[in-house]
């Protein structure tokens, strides 16, 4: 294990090799705050770069993935100090999202609010079948994140991704595994080592292709990885 910082990370498991795992501890729901996201672009970065992980496993642990934002913490804060917030938010998310490699949510408890937009920045998603999902920001009098928006609708379709977002309500991993949103249902005890099996089918992939053609998909959506996947092209 190489630990980078308080709150997050990364893991190489003996069991599964070629596979890390990027591991969100922020006891005890999760939450995420600006110190949290940094380190989660932190390490976003270093699973990127390290020739010892081919694919990457994001979990919160078997507990829970995220409850989203600290808001107790956000409410305390000044103007300016939320428009960091929203930068480190973004950032960090967007790093995710940005990993040139394989990736796979492992799902348990609770993915709410940008707990679940989180999720929807890897590839693919792995949940307990017990587990509650909700784009819940609106509850708070809050909008979610633009991006987060954008893959929530990408994935489920736009007229259930408003009905989702304008509600705030929860919904259940067997609706989530109807909606798309989830590739894969486990049992509670068992979604990190589905995640893995999930994440080891690809660890003997071409590495450069692999991460072109994920820029490749990503770029159908977003310029600036259009743009990344061009460079990849020419190199």
């Amino acid at each position: 294990m190489a630990a980078l910082s308080e709150f997050v990370s990364v893991h190489l498991d003996p069991g599964h090799p070629g596979v890390g795992t990027l591991v969100l501890s922020h006891p005890p729901t999760n939450t995420l705050t600006r110190q949290v996201y940094r380190e989660l672009a932190q390490a976003a970065a270093e699973v990127g770069r390290r020739d010892d992980i081919a694919t990457v496993i994001l979990f919160g642990g078997h507990e829970i993935f995220s409850a989203g934002d600290d808001m107790p913490q956000l409410r305390t804060l000044s103007a300016s100090e939320v428009e960091s917030w929203i930068g480190v938010h973004r950032d960090a998310v967007d790093a995710v999202a940005a990993i040139p490699k394989p990736t796979v949510a492992a799902i348990t408890g609770y993915a709410l609010g940008a707990g679940l937009g989180l999720a929807l920045a890897a590839d693919w998603r792995v949940s307990g079948d017990n587990v509650r999902f909700g784009a819940t920001e609106i509850l708070a009098g809050l909008v979610a994140d633009g991006d987060g928006i954008a893959r929530l609708a990408r994935t489920v379709g736009t007229s259930k991704a408003k009905e989702l977002l304008y509600s705030g309500r929860f919904f259940d991993s067997e609706e989530a595994l109807a909606l798309g949103l989830i590739d894969e249902m486990a049992a509670p005890d068992y979604v990190y080592d589905v995640a893995a099996a999930w994440a080891s089918r690809f660890v003997d992939g071409p590495r450069d292709a692999l991460a072109a053609t994920k820029a490749g998909v990503d770029g159908v959506f977003d310029p600036a990885s259009a743009a990344h996947v061009k460079k990849l092209r020419e190199i």
